[in-house]
């Protein structure tokens, strides 16, 4: 189990503070030794047109999970993660409440890693599925 679990939550949410993640009001939920789960509302601002949740703010959500996970996989500041390919299948729609985010490792490289996100709502029905291609690699100097 993780220590200092609350403490991982505070930092990374703190670390998110204007960023996407903060526009599209996206928090850091849970985290465990082999998960990292984010939230973000369903609302006006995440709506395409006719009232639904966006395909696009799903891949937001799906990729700022993998990316985060990776980050913290890592746990190396002089690394920094990007991500080189993301699919997405959108199953179900959304109108309000909430959209969960889990990130799950396939791959854990020190180069290439490859994260599947499972997109749920309220009732943890399966909104989407996306996979994260992310690389990591050093800061430059």
């Amino acid at each position: 189990m993780l220590e200092n679990k609350d403490i991982i939550l505070q930092e990374a949410n703190k670390v998110c503070k204007n960023t996407l993640m903060e526009t599209l009001n996206i928090e850091l939920v849970d985290i465990g030794e082999d998960f990292l789960t984010l939230k973000m509302p369903v609302n006006s601002r995440v709506y395409q047109p006719d009232g639904v949740l966006h395909g696009g703010a799903t891949a937001a959500l799906a990729e700022s999970a993998g990316s985060m996970a990776t980050h913290m996989l890592l746990k190396d500041s002089s690394y920094v993660v990007r991500g080189i390919e993301i699919t997405a299948n959108h199953l179900k729609s959304v109108k309000d409440g909430f959209v969960y985010a889990k990130a799950t490792f396939i791959h854990k490289g020190r180069t290439t890693q490859l994260i599947s996100i499972n997109i749920t709502d309220d009732s943890n029905n399966l909104i989407s599925h996306c996979k994260l291609t992310t690389i990591s690699l050093p800061k430059s100097k």
